[in-house]
């Protein structure tokens, strides 16, 4: 069973639309995954609950569970697991970050977001488990994602090569309890969520 976890310090960074598209692309690609959501606000928790599908399955709990949460779901059979974490919460990410195999960071190129991904990175590297950095609702022209990739580069970490740009499938996909794969299969947005994954699975040999 692999374990990704979502980190980011700064709310808004786009955790929770992160963890239910990449679960859904691996559901789709026929793994059985289930999100396991740390944030009190219960975002993906309340996707999950808007779906007429009961996968992939959005489990609600503590950080103090999460140990106990990721044993039942591997007894269970589950091949990946997404950890949707809390922001302004350093101990429940921490142990998000230790318990995975790989940590992704989504981060909005924006200047308070850019300033704000040190906090996270000091997480992901107290935790030394392998990261990157995805570069989240973009743009659809102009150079800010080449800025905002050049402005990551100080805090020595790495960027997915796959960005999402910002896109209004995402939005009326998350309102009718889908993802942008369901909602438009034959959208931009989609092709650029099955990308991440992939690219997503290959870190973690799934």
């Amino acid at each position: 069973m692999k374990k990704i976890a979502i980190l980011s310090q700064k709310g808004g960074a786009g955790k929770t639309t992160l963890a239910v598209h990449l679960a859904v692309a691996a559901e789709l690609g026929g793994k059985s995954t289930a999100i396991i959501d740390l944030d009190p606000q219960a975002s993906a928790s309340d996707w999950g609950d808007s779906r007429d599908d009961e996968t992939p399955v959005v489990v609600s709990g503590q950080a103090a569970r999460l140990s106990n949460m990721l044993e039942i779901a591997e007894d269970a059979g589950a091949d990946l697991i997404i950890i949707d974490t809390a922001p302004h919460s350093e101990n429940a990410s921490l142990q998000a970050a230790r318990a995975a195999d790989y940590i992704l960071v989504p981060c909005r190129p924006a200047i308070l977001d850019l300033r704000a991904i040190g906090y996270t990175v000091d997480v992901v590297n107290l935790a030394k488990k392998p990261a990157c950095v995805v570069l989240n609702a973009v743009p659809p022209q102009g150079s800010i994602a080449h800025d905002a990739a050049k402005a990551i580069t100080q805090y020595d970490i790495e960027i997915a090569p796959i960005k999402l740009v910002q896109r209004v499938a995402y939005q009326h996909a998350l309102t009718a309890g889908l993802t942008a794969q369901e909602y438009e299969p034959s959208g931009k947005a989609a092709f650029e969520i099955q990308q991440l994954y992939k690219w997503t699975a290959q870190q973690v040999h799934l």
